[in-house]
């Protein structure tokens, strides 16, 4: 396999996941997390409601990660309790085993197994170092460990390492903001692992990374559930080979990225997906970057703040709902690929010669709601939109546009509404077969407009509530007919979901007509342009 995106691509499987929770005795069982959000519109919001579920299968995640549901089923009796205390930390009478050894503040284990750790560690480390093809099983059962010279969880050596959180529970992990130990193969996050690293259970975990990043695994990393708060001076949530979100809560604040896979090196690694569960990041860098390919099939993505919201070379979304603030460009198909060819910019693009690279942004299904003060949706390549609602607030600046594509925008189904300024607009491509209008409004309207689209009975057939002032509005859908003569309207009221939605023509002002299927050549910074579509 090339990419793990072309798997994605042909997966439409949408199973229940078994991922967490514990049994107080006997054999421990996984059970299915689902949850509820809701997102309201700008103006005259309506609420929605839905359940997270898996995107994509479990046999393949199996075959493309470390990933195993089974891994989460054990004997209780076979566990090894562990008391953390200090250089008093002890293993409970019963359940004895060689693979535990403590050494003043420090805890390792050896072996294969499953450990329920308990207590607090104030200044102290958890250390596994076990064999290459051990499973090492660790349930956080109320532990709270800190060091104050280096990472206080270490997973050495391992085949994987799995990280329970057991119902009910709290549990910490916290390092300092210098370490004893900084060469460059070092641990250097709260939660650090050179093995596949899964994490699950429904308990709660705080990571608190002061040093440098908050959970790093250098090989894969596989989030299985969980409600996880991690705080990091630097990366957040990083895994190498692969990162993959399949049910929880995770809440992550970056100092630079906030949830992210980077390995360069390996064919087809170094790519990220969302199955599931919810996913809230705010990031001083990147929100969710992928070296490879970033998916989201699923769940529930909120990018708060960030510079750019989603940066890979292959961006997909195929289902769930995404929600993506950043600084400058919202979506970014962009990295170190490939080869690329010159040829001229999509239509409606910047006009002139524009590299056209291996680089994708495909749109089949769910939400993805864009915010961008740069370029919202930006392909150093291609990009098509053929199911889903994709909604963009773009800049207000002329050098920037809210689509923003070097080859070809193919538009082939859902529902496409792109607002920004005028400078740099880009529209659908010559292969789209799902038509769509050009609205350029003759001066820029203020946030909270509502933007409406009638056809020749008058019945709206699209209504958009602008965040910001915009000053151009690309609106593509099922409703829309190509060659056929609409109206345009500011004012009236709508019941929107992201900005988009049903209107009323009631008290709304008529502001021109356009056709569809009819758009202008780009304008470049400070174009002029009154209002309408220009053949």
């Amino acid at each position: 396999m090339n990419r793990f995106r072309t798997a994605l691509s042909v997966t439409a499987l949408a199973l229940a996941v078994g991922l967490a929770g514990c049994s107080a005795a006997g054999t421990a069982t996984g059970t299915s997390i689902t949850g509820t959000t809701s997102t309201g519109s700008t103006s005259n919001s309506s609420t929605t409601s839905g359940t997270a579920q898996a995107a994509v299968s479990l046999d393949t995640l199996a075959a493309d990660t470390h990933y195993d549901a089974d891994d989460l089923t054990w004997d209780a009796a076979a566990e090894v309790a562990v008391t953390l205390a200090g250089d008093a930390s002890s293993v409970a009478s019963g359940t004895s085993s060689d693979a535990v050894t403590v050494d003043g503040d420090t805890v390792t284990i050896s072996a294969a197994g499953t450990y329920r750790l308990s207590g607090s560690l104030s200044d102290g480390q958890v250390v596994v170092a076990a064999g290459e093809e051990d499973v090492v099983r660790i349930i956080l059962d109320g532990a709270d460990i800190s060091s104050s010279t280096g990472s206080p969880f270490v997973v050495q050596s391992a085949n994987e390492a799995i990280v329970f959180l057991e119902d009910g529970t709290s549990n910490s992990l916290s390092d300092p903001s210098t370490y004893t130990d900084t060469a460059e193969d070092a641990p250097n996050a709260a939660l650090y692992s050179m093995a596949d690293l899964t994490i699950a259970g429904t308990g709660s975990l705080s990571v608190d990374g002061n040093f440098n990043d908050g959970i790093s695994s250098k090989d894969g990393l596989v989030l299985a559930a969980g409600n996880v708060t991690v705080n990091a001076t630097d990366d957040g949530i990083v895994g190498k080979d692969y990162a993959v979100l399949l049910d929880g809560a995770y809440q992550v604040t970056a100092g630079d990225d906030g949830f992210k896979s980077d390995n360069e090196e390996d064919e087809g690694r170094g790519w990220v997906l969302i199955n599931g569960g919810t996913l809230n990041v705010s990031a001083v860098d990147d929100g969710i970057k992928a070296f490879n390919t970033l998916t989201i099939a699923a769940g529930v993505t909120t990018v708060a703040k960030s510079e750019e919201g989603l940066e890979a070379q292959h961006i997909v979304m195929s289902g769930g709902t995404a929600s993506v603030t950043a600084n400058d460009d919202g979506v970014n198909a962009s990295g170190g690929a490939s080869t690329s060819t010159s040829a001229q910019g999509g239509m409606g693009g910047g006009g002139g010669e524009m590299a056209v690279g291996d680089y994708t942004v495909d749109i089949t299904g769910g939400s993805l709601t864009i915010n961008a003060q740069g370029d919202g949706l930006d392909s150093n390549g291609n990009a098509s939109i053929s199911g889903g609602t994709v909604v963009v607030n773009g800049p207000t600046n002329s050098g920037n546009g809210a689509l923003d594509v070097n080859g070809e925008l193919t538009v082939t189904g859902g529902t496409v509404a792109a607002a920004g300024s005028v400078g740099m607009v880009v529209t659908p491509g010559t292969s789209s077969t799902q038509s769509g209008v050009q609205v350029t409004l003759g001066s820029s309207v203020p946030a909270g407009t509502v933007v409406q689209i009638a056809d020749s009975s008058g019945t709206v057939v699209g209504a958009f509530v602008t965040t910001k002032t915009t000053a151009s509005l690309v609106f593509s859908s099922a409703a829309i007919t190509e060659g056929e003569e609409y109206t345009v309207y500011t004012g009236g009221t709508a019941t929107v979901s992201a900005g988009v939605g049903e209107g009323s023509l009631d008290g709304a002002d008529q502001v021109g007509t356009v056709t569809a299927g009819e758009y202008t050549a780009a304008q470049g910074p400070g174009g002029g342009g009154g209002f309408g579509a220009r053949p």
